[in-house]
C-alpha cells in the first residue's frame, strides 16, 4: 500500500470535502425551498401619537409631526402603527389542512415589550391587504374577529401558493416602538420563520450566501490539493540525503562548512551534519581511522583540508571544492602593511626579532603566533610563502620564550579563532588566517605580500603566493545517495555554491574556479 502516505490521504479528504460541499449546496438549494416555509418581516413599526413627541425631541428617537385626526384624538397618545408582510417562501403550495395548531387558528401575531419587563403593545386596529393576491381576503370573513386590546391576534388558516403573500398594518396602544414582533404557528413537514427582503436603497449580492460559501470551499481545496502536487512533485535540492553526516577537518574552512549544514539541514529534510573543526591533519586522520573500522562501505564522515592531504593515506579519495585565500594579520600596534617575501622569511627565521628594524620609532618584540601541526593553513603557508617549515616551538604563553636557544619568539594554537583573537590580544604578535577569517576584526589588519593582498576577482591573475584548493576527503568512494555523497554534491554543484562564494572563496565548480582549480 504505497500510495497510502499523509499526502494523499490529505489529498482524498481534500477532494471528499470538495464533493461534499457542492452535494450539501445543491440539497441546501433544492431541499430545503422543497419544503413549506412561511416568512415574516416588519415592514414599518413607527409611532404616531402625540406623546411621542412629549417624551423626545422633535429630532430625536421615535419623534413625529402630526396633523389633524392623529394630533387630535386622544386615543392615539401613544399609538405605534406596525406594517407586517407573511408571505409562502418555500417550494410548495400551502392549504388551509396544512396548519396543524388546533381550531381555526393558522397562525399568532404577538407584540412583546421591548426589555421583555412587561406587557406589550395592545391592537387597537387591523387592516389586511393582498396586493396582487386579492383572493386571499376571502378568507378574513366576518367570522374573523381579533380581541381589540390583547396582545396578540389570532389569523385564520389562508392557504398561499408559491410566493403569495398579504400584509397586516396594525394600529396599536400601550407601549413604544421597537418592540419584538413575532409570527407563531406550526406547518405541516414545515416552518415558519423570520425573512429577510433587500430595500430599494439596498443593492442585492453578486453571488447568493449559498454560491459564496461553495466557491470559497471549493477554493481552498484546490488551493490545499496544488500544494500537495507542487510538493510532491517539486525535487529536493541537488545533494539531499536522509541521515546523519560528520565534516571535520579545516578550522580555517570551519565557518563555511558551518553555513553549508544548517542551509544543508534546512534544504534537505530528515539530513543531520555535525561539524567538528581541529585541524586539516587531525581531520584526515580520523577519516582514515573511521574508515579502517568498516569492513564494507564508507563511513558518514567527510574530511575537509587546506592543501592535499598528506602521504600515507591510499584509501582516502580526493575532490576540490574551492579556491581559498589566507592572509598574514599583524597586530594593530604595528605600523606595517605590507611585507615582502624576503621579509617575511627573515622574521621566521629569527633575523628580524623587533618590528623597529622595519620601522624605526617602534620598539615592539616580533611575537609570532602560528598553528599546531594538524593545520593545513600552517602546512599552506610554510609551502607557499616560507618555503620551509616554521621554526620550533618556544612559547607556552606566546608572549615569553621557554627556549633560551630559540631565536624567536613562537607559540602554537589549536584553532584559526584562537590565532585571530592572541594577535588582537598582544602587541607586536603576527599570525596567519584564511582570507574571509581576517576581516572584521578588531585590534589586528592585514598584511600584503609583495604589494599584492588577497582579492578573490584577481585569482589566476595576481600573484599573490598565500593561496591553496580546499579539498573534501571521504573513505574510498561513498555509495550513491549515501550521507556523504550527498552532501558532497551539495557542497560542489548545489547550493553550496553560493555559501562559498559569500565567505570570500572561489567554488572550484565555476567557470574560473574550473581553470585555477584544474592548474594546480
Amino acid at each position: 500500500m504505497d500510495w497510502l502516505t499523509a499526502e494523499n490521504i490529505i489529498a482524498v479528504v481534500t477532494a471528499l470535502a470538495g464533493v461534499l460541499v457542492s452535494i450539501a449546496a445543491i440539497w441546501v438549494q433544492w431541499w430545503v425551498p422543497r419544503r413549506r416555509r412561511i416568512g415574516y418581516r416588519v415592514q414599518l413599526d413607527t409611532s404616531i401619537g402625540a406623546g411621542a413627541a412629549a417624551s423626545s425631541a422633535l429630532t430625536g428617537p421615535g419623534a413625529t409631526v402630526r396633523r389633524g385626526f392623529f394630533d387630535t384624538t386622544q386615543e392615539l397618545t401613544d399609538a405605534t402603527i406596525v406594517l407586517l408582510r407573511i408571505e409562502n417562501d418555500g417550494g410548495l403550495a400551502i392549504g388551509g389542512d396544512d396548519y396543524t395548531d388546533g381550531g381555526g387558528t393558522g397562525l399568532t401575531v404577538r407584540f412583546s415589550h421591548p426589555d421583555g419587563t412587561g406587557p406589550g403593545r395592545h391592537l387597537k386596529a387591523i387592516v389586511v391587504t393582498a396586493p396582487g393576491h386579492p383572493g386571499l381576503l376571502t378568507h378574513f370573513d366576518a367570522a374573523w374577529q381579533p380581541t381589540m386590546g390583547a396582545g396578540s391576534i389570532r389569523l385564520p388558516k389562508v392557504p398561499l401558493n408559491r410566493g403569495a403573500h398579504y400584509k397586516l398594518l396594525v394600529l396599536l396602544t400601550g407601549g413604544p416602538t421597537g418592540g419584538p414582533v413575532t409570527v407563531e404557528g406550526t406547518l405541516d413537514d414545515g416552518v415558519v420563520h423570520v425573512n429577510h427582503s433587500t430595500t430599494p436603497d439596498d443593492k442585492a449580492p453578486l453571488f447568493s450566501r449559498v454560491a459564496r460559501t461553495v466557491t470559497l470551499t471549493l477554493t481552498l481545496c484546490m488551493i490545499a490539493l496544488a500544494v500537495i502536487i507542487v510538493r510532491e512533485r517539486t525535487p529536493p535540492p541537488i545533494g539531499c540525503a536522509e541521515g546523519s553526516l560528520t565534516v571535520t577537518g579545516s578550522t580555517a574552512f570551519a565557518p563555511v562548512v558551518r553555513d553549508l549544514a544548517k542551509q544543508y539541514e534546512k534544504d534537505c529534510e530528515g539530513a543531520t551534519v555535525s561539524v567538528e573543526a581541529h585541524g586539516s591533519t587531525s581531520g584526515i586522520r580520523r577519516l582514515a581511522d573511521e574508515g579502517a573500522k568498516k569492513a564494507k562501505g564508507s563511513p558518514s564522515v567527510v574530511a575537509l583540508s587546506d592543501g592535499r592531504k598528506p602521504g600515507g593515506f591510499p584509501e582516502l579519495r580526493e575532490s576540490m571544492v574551492a579556491v581559498s585565500l589566507y592572509t598574514l594579520v599583524l597586530n594593530d600596534d604595528v605600523p606595517v602593511d605590507d611585507l615582502t617575501l624576503d621579509q617575511i622569511r627573515r622574521i621566521y627565521r629569527g633575523e628580524i626579532r623587533n618590528w623597529g628594524e622595519l620601522v624605526p620609532g617602534t620598539d615592539l618584540p616580533v611575537l609570532l603566533v602560528s598553528r599546531d601541526a594538524n593545520s593545513g593553513t600552517r602546512e599552506v603557508f610554510q609551502r607557499r610563502v616560507l618555503g620551509r617549515n616554521e621554526p620550533a616551538n618556544s612559547s607556552l604563553d606566546c608572549r615569553t620564550s621557554n627556549d633560551p636557544e630559540s631565536r624567536v619568539v613562537r607559540c602554537e594554537l589549536d584553532s584559526t579563532e584562537q590565532v585571530l583573537s592572541t594577535v588582537a590580544r598582544l602587541p607586536g604578535a603576527i599570525g596567519y588566517t584564511e582570507v574571509r577569517e581576517g576581516t572584521g576584526l578588531k585590534g589586528l589588519h592585514r598584511v600584503a605580500i609583495d604589494g599584492r593582498r588577497p582579492v578573490l576577482a584577481e585569482l589566476g591573475e595576481s600573484s599573490y603566493p598565500y593561496r591553496e584548493i580546499e579539498y573534501a576527503y571521504t573513505w574510498r568512494e561513498p555509495g550513491a545517495g549515501s550521507p556523504a555523497a550527498s552532501f558532497l554534491a551539495y557542497l560542489r554543484w548545489g547550493s553550496g555554491q553560493d555559501i562559498i562564494h559569500a565567505h570570500g572563496h572561489l567554488p572550484c565548480s565555476t567557470p574560473k574556479g574550473l581553470r585555477i582549480c584544474g592548474e594546480e
